[in-house]
């Protein structure tokens, strides 16, 4: 499990250092687990194991990381009280957008992907 974690953390650190260097306008952790995919993609299939079994011991526990972003919401319920329009319209459009782009992508990549169903 250490190990698994020690990885979650480098590809982490990495994607931190790399936003840094290059001034790209994406949060770390987004370029980290970018590069965990693809770390995890080019090593061989047996070899993750111990990333799973990490990943695994943090879902166990995901309620509690969601405690710090309740407590920086409940710290700002003035902001939001003030902005609740701009905020909705900006959830709801953020919303109907992200279900559009799964949906044309999941209709292209059916289009292009070779048939695997069983019926």
């Amino acid at each position: 499990m250490i190990t698994g974690l020690t990885w979650l953390l480098a590809c982490q650190l990495a994607g931190e250092v790399l936003v840094r260097l290059l001034d790209v306008p994406v949060p770390g952790p987004v370029v980290g687990m970018l590069i965990l995919f693809v770390l995890l993609r080019l090593r061989d299939a047996g070899d993750d194991a111990t990333v799973v079994r990490a990943g695994q011991g943090l879902l166990r526990h995901l309620q509690l990381f969601f405690i710090p972003a309740g407590v920086g919401v409940v710290t700002y319920l003035a902001t939001i009280r003030d902005n609740v329009l701009p905020i909705a319209v900006a959830l709801v459009g953020s919303w109907l957008i992200g279900l559009a782009v799964v949906g044309w992508t999941t209709v292209l990549l059916e289009r292009w992907l070779p048939e695997r169903r069983t019926t």
